[in-house]
Order: structure tokens, then sequence, then C-alpha cells
């Protein structure tokens, strides 16, 4: 996890936005429950670019990667409207266990937040992008919604759920995994980029992380483009 004191590795900053390479373990805003010892990238941010910052969209916790934030109201109110509107083109790595049945797949399950809740319309596009030692894969995610732990369940649902995933695959092999490929507790998915038009400009953005380390170390090198 990381430190306080670190600084957020910053991916784009002008007058009206900045993007940051979200560290696993971060909440992305102040949990309802705070806990002692939480790290929240909002409040990192803000302290760290002497700004008020405002929350774009949303990362999980365990997800690393491309996080969004606005410094100017009205371009936070523009950038809103954007992702509500499906504007923004998202795009996800993961390392799964086990070797999808097909090179390329649309999952359009239906996901309900939580026992009892309506269950709302999902698509995820999904591409295999490389077979890993041990029967493991890589695989490229592209979200048309965004709905609750949808690139998450969606892997589930085609049986190969993501490398350290402790709260949809099974402990004993999340424990068994981490052990192995030297990951530890870390959950495997990685928010890779986003493109959208700017909110001031209009111009085509797009802004992408370097990939994660302990997905690299995983992959060909070739393949961490």
């Amino acid at each position: 996890m990381e430190s306080k004191d670190q600084p957020l590795p910053i991916l784009f900053q002008d007058e009206w936005i900045v993007a940051v390479n979200k560290p696993a373990g971060q909440l992305v805003h102040p949990a309802g429950k705070p806990v002692e010892g939480d790290l929240v990238t909002m409040k990192i941010l803000r302290d760290q670019i002497g700004q008020q910052v405002y929350v774009i969209h949303r990362l999980d916790r365990p997800t690393s990667g491309v996080l969004l934030f606005a410094t100017d109201l009205e371009a936070a109110r523009n950038l809103h409207a954007a992702f509500e509107n499906r504007e923004v083109a998202k795009v996800y790595w993961a390392v799964v266990d086990g070797i999808p049945a097909d090179e390329q797949w649309l999952c359009q399950e239906p996901i309900r937040k939580e026992e009892g809740k309506i269950e709302r319309a999902a698509a995820t596009s999904f591409r295999l992008l490389q077979h890993l030692p041990g029967q493991l894969a890589l695989v490229e995610a592209k979200p048309k919604t965004g709905r609750f732990h949808q690139i998450r369940r969606h892997l589930l649902h085609a049986g190969t759920p993501i490398v350290g995933d402790y709260r949809y695959a099974a402990i004993d092999r999340c424990d068994e995994l981490g052990e192995r490929l030297g990951t530890g507790s870390r959950m495997l998915l990685q928010a890779r980029s986003l493109q959208f038009r700017h909110p001031v400009s209009g111009k085509d953005q797009l802004i992408e992380a370097p990939l994660d380390p302990l997905i690299q170390q995983l992959v060909p090198d070739d393949s961490g483009r």
C-alpha cells in the first residue's frame, strides 16, 4: 500500500482537469464509515496540488490506473455529463485465472448492485491479448456501461475471474496464485486509458497509464505497450 507521504503520479494536468495513476488500495473519495489508515486519492491529490478537486468517476479500491478529476466546477459538470451519456471510452487490462473460450466476446449479463435491488442492463466487450503461463491470460475490457463491479462480475460470468479478486474468486485460489506469482493479495485489474472530449477545448483527449508493474512482470515485454 502507498505511503501518505508518497505523491500521486500525475498523468495529465492543465487549468481545468488533472488525471493521476491511482495506486491499488486507495479509496477514490472518503468512505461512509472511515477507517483509520485509509488512503483517499481525492484528499492526497488536493493536498499535493494545493487546489480543490472534483471527483469525476470512480475506480474500485483494489483497481489501479487512470483516474480523472476536475479542478474547475464547470469542467466537472461537463465531464459528469460525458460519463453519464457514455461519451468516454474506457480501457482496462486484467490478468484472469483461466483461458477465455473466445478471442473476443461481448458480455451483456445484467447486474444488480445487491440482493433485492433491480437488475440493470450492462455491457462489456472483451479481447484476449495474451496467453500467460499457468493457464492465465491477459484480457482487455471495454465497459459500455458503468455498473457496480461490472468488469469483475462479467469476467466471473465468463468463468475467468480476475487474479486476486478476493470478493468474487475463491479465497484459497487467490492465496495460491498470489503466492505463486509474487503478487500477494493484489487484484490484477488496471484502468489503462480514458479517451474523451476535453470539457473546455473540445479537443479529443487520450490519457494513458503505464502498465501496472505487477501485471508487467507477468507479460512479455512486447505486450506491455
